[in-house]
């Protein structure tokens, strides 16, 4: 069963008509009818509220309906992975290039044209729209923003809604014209990028967006260095596999023993004690990307290796 079959189902079950269930999701009856002729994907659970309000007018158990379009989703996804990714619309690149910092157009232009769709130009891309989508993402709840939205692109309310849901649910490869023209254009005043570290500045509409700059880094990263384990950790962990034998064989490990351990180890962590908080490690990133990224400015490289990549 989907998303549109366990939801006509209910309909039916409850008497009620597609006007209802629209006017508790606050979008349109035309979405709601191409939602459940599936000529619409049902939209990702983690990007909109849709879910939550149908659910509740349906009487189903709560997370259930989220829960099948994710798995819908996944299935779907899976049967397209292998297709190669297409150029973006004529359009959309222009207007990506049309924010961009004046002196670096011609330069960017220059690299976006050598791929149809290339490790650049897909970076810079997938940042503005992470950028908008969480903006969209977090004002979705605020009537007085969607309203402000709704002028700016002479729709009603509800129209604004549904072309939200559907801009959350977007992806690089899958950015429309309708998109850029109803959120990137009028979200984003600016962006800069230098092609040395490839750190991106975007600059938004501050009418529209709280945080007006946003900015997002590469920064090297040293490789992980081995674990070595010194003389008196290694005859500590020597001794307690000692006492772990003993044990195992019935016997006890004697008082003057233990005593004598701990003041010869007094600072190690005995097992099963807590140890203390500290940052956790950084993840690490993929260096073929970024050597892709490099490649496709500077031209290919030797076989000198590149620093980690990191993310703010």
């Amino acid at each position: 069963m989907d998303v549109s079959l366990l939801i006509r189902h209910r309909l039916k079950e409850l008497g009620l008509e597609q006007k209802d269930l629209a006017a508790a999701a606050e979008v349109t009856e035309s979405y709601i009818s191409q939602l459940l002729a599936r000529k619409k994907a049902p939209p990702a659970p983690g990007r909109t509220d849709i879910y939550e309000k149908i659910g509740r007018v349906l009487r189903l158990p709560s997370g259930e309906l989220s829960n099948l379009a994710d798995l819908q989703r996944k299935e779907e996804l899976r049967k397209r992975v292998a297709e190669p990714p297409g150029p973006l619309f004529k359009e959309c690149r222009e207007l990506i290039l049309r924010k961009c910092d004046p002196a670096r157009q011609k330069e960017l232009r220059r690299i976006f044209e050598k791929e149809p769709f290339g490790e650049l130009e897909r970076l810079v891309t997938q940042k503005l729209l992470d950028v908008v989508q969480g903006v969209a993402k977090e004002e979705l709840r605020s009537e007085e923003w969607l309203r402000l939205m709704a002028h700016l692109s002479d729709r009603s309310y509800e129209q604004m809604r549904v072309a939200i849901l559907e801009f959350l649910d977007t992806d690089i490869f899958n950015v429309s014209i309708e998109n850029c023209i109803s959120f990137l254009d009028p979200m984003i005043d600016s962006w800069d990028i230098d092609l040395k570290t490839f750190g991106m500045g975007v600059v938004l509409n501050r009418r529209l967006a709280a945080g007006s700059l946003k900015r997002f880094e590469f920064a090297e990263q040293e490789p992980q260095q081995p674990f070595a384990v010194g003389p008196r950790l290694e005859q500590f962990l020597k001794g307690y596999v000692l006492k772990w034998r003993c044990h195992r064989r019935g016997n006890r490990v004697s008082e003057g023993a233990e005593v004598q351990r701990k003041a010869t180890f007094p600072n190690l962590l005995l097992p099963g004690a807590t140890k203390p908080e500290g940052s956790a490690s950084f993840p690490a990133c993929s260096t073929t990307r970024r050597i892709r990224l490099i490649e496709a400015v500077r031209g290919p490289l030797g076989s000198k290796g590149m620093p980690h990549e990191r993310n703010f």
